[in-house]
């Protein structure tokens, strides 16, 4: 038998395959497949199953997921977590993406690589559900107001620091512990290297090498012991990496010493100084775990940086907002506002939500939105989003997206999501690492063997010294680091300027685009077209055409039809009843306004609809689109009337990015379901040589798959409902950020803006990430390569150097950070 459940709290496809996973282990299930899109698990099972058994299942291991019989049954959202301050989200994941995009709700290890998990940025972690006072901090209050004592404002309540910062501040605390035990260690065993060693005068050797015992042991079970667990836990989950490494090297070395000093008589003579005491290396393993967990703590702080971008995004969220009720104002804490309300925007605030101008006007910095420096003067019905800064006029607005539905939260989230997924190129170094860990045990051995066999006496204490320092330089981080790291700063630097990119792949494929399709309308226009004139050709007036045209296409989300409904308006023509509607993709639109049928489009729909053009129109039609303009007919009853003439302006930055673009090596071509003649005469204004006019959708999609079969990189601009398909298929999708909704969703990149200067921008970016990714790989893999033979001791034979385990930890601290302050540098590249 077979059941469908409705699954709640899966936001990624990671959540989607441990869901999977959990139920498929469910006993008496024969296969479970979980949907992320429609939120829904179809498990087939021997015999029923009760429902509370697949809940008990999901819950086990304190996951967020819940399962019902339908989504109907879900009636409400559950219950939110409490959330203690300075937890910020409560999302958490691994800076590696070892399991993908999934996430975790505890701060911790990555179960896989080890390495601390990173908290997500996102609206949640502004947000202040308490106000108090700054001069009598006991008043606690939910909502913001003015002070029951001194009457001053209410400000947001600080929330503790962040997790991310916990973790550093914990990381410094252990990291300056281990410095005050290791240090002393370090001196006690330099000291052997002074002639006469004074401190043998105060003290026998065997007496201060149990001193440095005692001093050891602060430092391996309390500063660095998360490095053991860690490499415990590698273990158990045979996810082999850089801490079972360091376990497994550094435990060897402190646990060889301790044995050194408890039964010395177990150990041959070259193990043992002139004076009969072995060789203990406590000063190794205690330098090496401190110098490791620098490089820990060096991590710590650089991965703070590498999601600045969503940080200063962030910043632009402001607390409070003022209500406008009944005429008076009043400040509210800016979750609570609701859709439909109407706000104050003062001179130099930022704007709380997304929504439209109502009364007034002023000029508002998109900046930190679109990347453009201009302000943009906003009037009355005029869009203003979430985070940009009013001017120096004060208006009201009405808010038409709020919380998670603003501009600004979804480019976060985008960036969030982005940021968690996997570059292609990354696939190397994944599989690299698979082997890295178990080959790099077998070279330790080989080592050991080697020199025990071949090496100098004392030949056992030079092939010990030698396997530890291959163990502790290996570094399978820098290679796990190197493209997430760069793929995460990428991302944030496309955000803030204005291309919000929404995966991983995307933004490493757009650097090898050979064609870019851009749709006409929107994409290199301003689509925001506007009539020219409505023009009669029939006993009939000019005003019942428009009236006639204008009712038509009330319902219609093109950007013409909004130009002759507002041109409708404009002349004061009455919008009358449709019935029948209908849209015929690529032709135009048809219908009953009162009782007459009416058809409006261009010469493809007259044919389908078997209507006659008569010469003399065909040649007004023609003279005004050879100008670029475009021309709808006018049916009425079958019969034509008259046209309306549209134009829409070519946009300022269309010509120099097409320019650019071309200089580049993409060839670029125009597909648009506009008539040849104003298409050709577009192309002619940007010297486009390749266009094609009367594209229906399928035109476009069979245009893109011709191309892709030849072997091009095919990228496609657009921003219609029409362009949803072309998008879809094309290698990279690019949405205009001033287009539909089903446009953006198709696409996997979004220009804010609007402009073709942003896909010149998503280039650069592209090319840039893909350079400094393949900069890490490159550094990782020369520095590993050469690293572990290095501490093998392939120069001895030659020049007598042998590498020291401590000199290799701090290589091997040094390694990955240097790989996230390479990743680094992305955040000052000019796009």
């Amino acid at each position: 038998m077979k059941h469908t459940y409705h699954i709640h709290g899966m936001t990624c496809n990671g959540c989607r395959g441990h869901v999977e996973e959990i139920l498929n282990k469910v006993t008496g299930v024969v296969a479970a497949k979980v949907d992320l899109e429609k939120a829904e698990a179809s498990i087939e099972m021997d015999a029923h199953i009760p429902l509370e058994r697949f809940q008990e299942a999901l819950q086990k291991n304190g996951d967020r997921y819940e399962i019902y019989k339908d989504k109907k049954h879900h009636h409400s959202k559950p219950k939110k977590e409490e959330k203690s301050k300075g937890k910020g989200t409560g999302v958490f994941y691994c800076p590696m993406h070892c399991e993908g995009d999934k996430t975790y709700e505890k701060a911790g290890d990555c179960p896989v690589c080890g390495m601390d998990l990173v908290e997500e940025q996102n609206m949640d972690s502004t947000s202040s559900n308490e106000w108090t006072c700054p001069m009598h901090p006991e008043i606690v209050e939910e909502d913001p107001g003015s002070c029951s004592i001194c009457g001053m404002d209410l400000v947001p309540m600080k929330a503790d620091v962040s997790e991310e910062e916990k973790t550093y501040r914990k990381l410094l605390n252990k990291f300056w512990i281990a410095v005050g035990f290791t240090f002393p260690i370090f001196l006690i065993a330099m000291s052997e290297m002074i002639p006469n060693n004074p401190l043998y005068t105060v003290l026998d050797q065997k007496i201060w090498n149990w001193i440095q015992l005692g001093l050891s042991i602060p430092v391996l079970f309390y500063a660095t012991a998360m490095f053991f667990k860690r490499a415990w836990t590698s273990f158990k989950t045979r996810n082999l990496n850089m801490f079972t490494l360091i376990g497994i090297g550094s435990g060897i070395a402190w646990i060889f010493s301790v044995t050194a000093l408890l039964f010395p008589q177990i150990f041959p003579q070259e193990f043992k100084t002139e004076g009969g005491n072995v060789f203990v290396y406590f000063e190794a393993t205690t330098v090496i775990l401190t110098l490791v967990l620098l490089g820990q703590l060096l991590e710590a702080k650089a991965h703070s940086q590498t999601s600045g971008a969503i940080k200063e995004l962030l910043k632009l969220v402001p607390a409070t907002a003022t209500l406008v009720e009944n005429g008076e104002d009043k400040i509210i804490a800016i979750d609570k506002i609701k859709e439909g309300d109407l706000l104050r925007v003062k001179p130099g605030e930022k704007i709380p939500v997304d929504g439209s101008v109502e009364k007034g006007q002023s000029s508002v910095d998109e900046s930190m939105i679109t990347g453009e420096p201009i302000p943009v003067t906003k009037k009355v019905t005029d869009k203003v989003s979430s985070g940009t800064i009013n001017g120096n006029q004060s208006f009201v607005m009405k808010a038409e997206k709020v919380g998670s539905e603003t501009l600004l939260s979804q480019i976060i989230q985008m960036v969030n999501n982005a940021s968690r997924s996997k570059a292609p190129i990354q696939k190397l170094a994944d599989k690299i690492a698979k082997y890295f860990v178990p080959t790099v045990l077998i070279v330790s051995l080989i080592t050991f063997v080697v020199w025990a066999v071949y090496g100098p006496e004392p030949a056992y204490v030079y092939a010990f010294v030698n396997a530890i320092a291959v163990l502790i330089i290996a570094c399978p981080c820098a290679l796990g680091l190197a493209t997430p790291m760069s793929v995460m700063v990428g991302i944030g630097k496309g955000a803030q300027s204005g291309v919000l990119i929404k995966n991983a792949e995307a933004l490493e494929r757009m650097d090898k685009i050979d064609v870019l399709i851009v749709d006409k309308t929107g994409t290199v226009t301003e689509g925001k077209p506007s009539v020219e004139k409505v023009v009669a050709v029939a006993a009939i007036e000019t005003s019942d055409l428009v009236a006639y045209i204008s009712s038509l296409n009330q319902h219609s989300e093109h950007p013409l039809a909004t130009a002759i409904v507002n041109y409708g308006k404009l002349k004061k023509s009455t919008i009358a009843t449709v019935n029948n509607f209908e849209t015929i993709a690529g032709k135009g639109i048809v219908g009953t306004v009162k009782t007459k049928k009416i058809a409006l489009g261009n010469r493809k729909l007259l044919d389908e609809l078997s209507i006659t053009i008569p010469q003399k129109v065909s040649e007004k039609v023609l003279a005004e689109q050879d100008q670029g303009k475009t021309v709808s007919y006018i049916a009425v009853a079958d019969s034509v009337v008259g046209y309306v003439t549209i134009f829409d302006a070519i946009k300022k930055t269309s010509q120099k990015a097409i320019d650019e673009l071309q200089r580049a090596g993409v060839e670029v071509i125009m597909l648009t379901g506009d008539n040849k003649n104003t298409a050709k005469a577009v192309a002619k204004q940007l010297s486009l040589t390749h266009y094609k006019a009367e594209c229906l959708p399928d035109d476009k999609l069979n245009e893109i798959e011709k191309l892709q079969k030849e072997g091009k990189i095919v990228a496609m601009a657009g921003d219609g409902i029409n362009d949803a398909p072309a998008l879809a298929q094309s290698d990279i999708g690019i949405a205009m950020g001033t287009g539909t909704g089903v446009a953006i969703e198709s696409a996997v990149i979004t220009l804010v803006k609007g402009d073709l200067q942003g896909i010149l921008k998503a280039k650069n970016l592209s090319h840039n990430v893909v350079k400094n990714i393949k900069q890490n790989l490159f550094f990782a893999f020369v520095y590993n390569v050469f690293g572990v033979p290095i501490a093998a001791g392939i120069l001895y034979p030659v020049f007598g150097l042998l590498l020291s385990p401590m000199i290799a930890a701090l290589a091997m601290s040094f390694s990955s950070v240097s790989v996230i302050a390479n990743a680094l540098r992305l955040k000052k590249v000019k796009i």
